[in-house]
């Protein structure tokens, strides 16, 4: 069976952090311009463009590094642009945003479009898409309050009055196939869209181990009792910034006690009934979004593929 890739998790983008204190220059460069996190399109590709494209006002960039034939690129934030009398697309929604004076290009929600990209065309999104929220929820310094600035090419910000440095932070989150035998544990959250149910998931808390997170999550919001719990793979999640933890456990018991507080319902179901679910052919059951960790996660247990 062909590898399932997690989308999201190309990891080929060469970052060139050495390059960062001295912004790169050169005529090659390429820009990728994003309203308010959203990427452009062009077709099914990302949108890059070339310095004698970047007929923009004059916005924040940041360097994210080189392409593998050496190109430097870098975002451009063109959130000030206002679009045209559309509104702004909804998560995961198909519909794209053209802008006043980019009328030609679309911008679309990451969510929406994530499974279109390739590997380093999503990896340059999500980077780009997390590091400009970062700056744009952090302007002010932690130790002394003073408004700080950009550095580091847009990886770091500098308070010009007490010195401190502040760099981005990832939040690790626990995402969780829960099974007992033939079934997995499914919760669904009140504001989804209906019949769609999940993997559990939750915030791993300050000096917590990632087993005891899953254990602690698990029992938090559904009542099971986990036992042996082993990490499969992880992917970014830049909404905004998390990084998920995709895991394995095994349920020492099968009754639920919901937290109503964290989920409005939880289930387990046959291996048989995922497969219908994940096939988009379940009476009841609406299967986690494509491009989701869960959905990998899911569809691997279905196939019973761990490789």
């Amino acid at each position: 069976m062909n590898k399932m890739i997690v989308t999201l998790s190309g990891g080929t983008l060469n970052r060139a952090a050495h390059l960062r204190d001295d912004r790169p220059t050169g005529a090659n460069a390429i820009f990728m311009p994003l309203w308010r996190g959203h990427p452009a399109m062009r077709g099914d590709a990302l949108c890059l463009l070339s310095a004698s494209e970047m007929e923009l006002p004059e916005g924040s960039e940041i360097f994210l590094g080189l392409l593998p034939d050496g190109t430097p690129v870098f975002a451009r934030d063109v959130s000030q642009l206002s679009p045209l009398g559309e509104e702004v697309p909804a998560p995961w929604s198909q519909d794209g945003v053209a802008l006043e004076i980019l009328p030609d290009l679309r911008f679309y929600d990451l969510r929406a479009v994530m499974t279109r990209l390739t590997a380093l065309e999503a990896e340059l999104a999500a980077v780009g898409r997390v590091l400009f929220d970062w700056h744009r929820r952090h302007g002010y310094c932690a130790n002394c309050g003073e408004r700080t600035r950009l550095g580091q090419s847009g990886w770091r910000r500098d308070c010009p009055v007490c010195g401190a440095e502040h760099y981005p932070r990832t939040d690790p989150v626990v995402i969780m196939l829960v099974t007992r035998g033939n079934e997995v544990l499914l919760g669904r959250n009140e504001n989804w869209p209906a019949g769609m149910y999940s993997l559990l998931a939750g915030f791993v808390e300050p000096g917590e181990p990632i087993e005891a997170a899953v254990r602690r999550e698990v029992f938090e919001e559904a009542g099971v009792r986990i036992g042996k719990v082993s990490y499969v793979t992880s992917q970014p999640w830049p909404f905004p910034a998390s990084l998920m933890l995709g895991c394995r456990a095994e349920a020492l018991g099968r009754e639920i006690t919901l937290d109503p507080m964290e989920l409005e319902d939880a289930r387990w179901v046959r291996r048989e009934e995922m497969a219908l679910a994940l096939a988009g052919r379940h009476p009841e059951i609406t299967a986690a979004r494509k491009g989701a960790l869960a959905q990998v996660l899911l569809s691997k247990w279905v196939a019973d593929d761990w490789e």
